[in-house]
């Protein structure tokens, strides 16, 4: 598996475009799954990635 194409500390500008279950936002850098608490979809946001998993990363919107 290809490692992630983020990392934790990070920051990225992704657009939201889908919600998950948990209703955090979802948005993506290089097709890489980012779960961003606060965001809405329609959203662009500036994110601070804080996890990353095998297929998912964890962000919050940056300050």
């Amino acid at each position: 598996m290809p490692p992630s194409p983020v990392e934790v500390g990070e920051t990225y500008e992704v657009e939201i475009t889908d919600t998950g279950k948990e209703g955090d936002g979802i948005g993506r850098v290089d097709n890489f799954v980012l779960f961003v608490q606060g965001a809405d979809v329609g959203d662009t946001v500036e994110v601070e990635v804080t996890d990353v998993k095998k297929t998912f990363g964890i962000a919050t919107v940056a300050e």
